[in-house]
């Protein structure tokens, strides 16, 4: 039997909700929900339910400052282009949606990755 997300329920609701919000893009892993286009993964859901989207250098530098986000940390490393989304803003979808929006264009300029080792 697959492994399934293990965290909070209410947050991997807000999460497939937001990523409802752009028809083009489906939700990704069972343990780890995430996003990604052209193989450059650019949203996820951890297991304590937070909530990181990785954004331009502009767009990061705006959301940091306007929510007094942080950048996203994961087994100890520091993820530079991902912000954490705050609590406070993850559960409103429509806002939400724009930087996610945001998220997923910029992702399309960058170089697609190579399906080949």
């Amino acid at each position: 039997m697959a492994e399934r997300y293990e965290g909070p329920a209410d947050r991997l609701v807000w999460y497939e909700r937001l990523v409802a919000t752009q028809p083009d893009v489906e939700r990704k892993g069972a343990t780890m929900p995430y996003t990604s286009r052209n193989l450059h993964m650019f949203s996820f859901l951890d297991s304590t339910g937070t909530m990181a989207l990785r954004l331009s250098d502009d767009d990061r530098s705006r959301f940091v400052e306007e929510y007094a986000a942080s950048l996203a940390e994961q087994y100890g490393r520091v993820m530079k282009e991902y912000v954490v989304v705050p609590d406070d803003l993850f559960g409103r979808t429509e806002e939400l949606s724009d930087w996610f929006r945001r998220s997923h264009e910029w992702i399309g300029t960058l170089k697609p990755k190579s399906t080949t080792r």
